[in-house]
């Protein structure tokens, strides 16, 4: 058995990262937007925090209803980590509505 196919039977979660020359990085799965500015976004993920580290970031399409996420601009890295370990305090989204 593959650690995909353990993450999946474990989870329940299919979770998608598409990136496009290095230049453009589409995610599904996405349950909230932690953090941005242009050098980073930290994305809350049905399986962990994302972060994307890089130059000229921009958010350019962000969609909570379909839990999607397009960053772009000169992506350099991408890191998983436990959601309790690094989550920020109050979100980007609960920061704009608040």
């Amino acid at each position: 058995m593959t650690i995909d196919e353990r993450k999946t039977i474990s989870t329940g979660v299919i979770q998608n990262l598409i990136l496009e020359n290095r230049g453009k990085l589409s995610i599904s799965g996405v349950l909230d937007v932690l953090s941005f500015d242009d050098q980073v976004v930290m994305v809350e993920t049905e399986l962990g925090l994302l972060t994307v580290k890089g130059e000229n970031l921009r958010i350019n399409k962000l969609s909570i209803d379909t839990s999607e996420v397009i960053v772009e601009g000169d992506i350099s890295y991408l890191a998983y980590s436990d959601k309790e370990n690094e989550k920020t305090k109050g979100s980007f989204m609960s920061k704009i509505f608040k």
